[in-house]
């Protein structure tokens, strides 16, 4: 295992979450020393310390090791339209644009919520109305499983963006879905997502 990288890595998320050593070190209950020891790969910090300083920077713990030259595993997202040649269309165009990325799509909540409970997901692409529930419900069930999971809304109406900002959602497009559309919002995702190249 390579501690520089992990350094690097730590040092960058640090950083841009604005934080000194010393903030870090206050958070963490753990010396500077500790800090600077981690960011010059002089040391790896053990699997608690590694969950604390994950949770500190907000991140998941794997963020911090994904440059130790682990295969990033292919990230998971799940597509939700309740209109079979929509959903064909949205999957097709996931796909093309999203190569590297495992795209499961469903016509209904519920097989949604299965399929989460199994797989890793990084991404989430939810019609709002979906035949007898509602997409910003499902979002919710779906971040009560995971908590950092990228929602984005894909929906012909305008009416449910406050209800849909509200819910924290990583993004909101009106169909239909364009290259441009996904592009734009997969840029300025909530949580970042391993392996998602755009």
């Amino acid at each position: 295992m390579e501690t520089k990288r992990f350094g690097i890595r730590l040092k960058e998320l640090r950083t841009r979450k604005g934080l000194s050593q010393r903030q870090l070190a206050e958070l963490m209950s753990v010396s500077n020393a500790a800090i600077a020891n981690w960011e010059v790969g002089k040391r790896l910090p053990d699997l608690n310390m590694l969950s604390r300083l994950a949770d500190c920077l907000d991140v998941e713990p794997w963020i911090l090791l994904s440059d130790l030259g682990e295969p990033a595993e292919a990230p998971g997202v799940l597509v939700v339209e309740d209109a079979p040649i929509l959903l064909r269309g949205l999957l097709r165009t996931l796909r093309e644009e999203l190569p590297q990325a495992r795209v499961h799509g469903f016509r209904a909540g519920g097989e949604a919520l299965n399929y989460a409970a199994a797989h890793p997901l990084g991404i989430a692409f939810l019609d709002i109305e979906l035949a007898g529930e509602n997409g910003i419900e499902l979002a919710e069930r779906l971040k009560q499983r995971n908590p950092r999971l990228n929602i984005i809304y894909l929906t012909s109406h305008t009416e449910y963006t406050r209800q849909a900002l509200d819910s924290h959602c990583s993004g909101y497009i009106l169909k239909p879905l364009t290259p441009e559309k996904l592009r734009r919002e997969l840029a300025n995702l909530r949580f970042p997502v391993r392996g998602l190249e755009l």
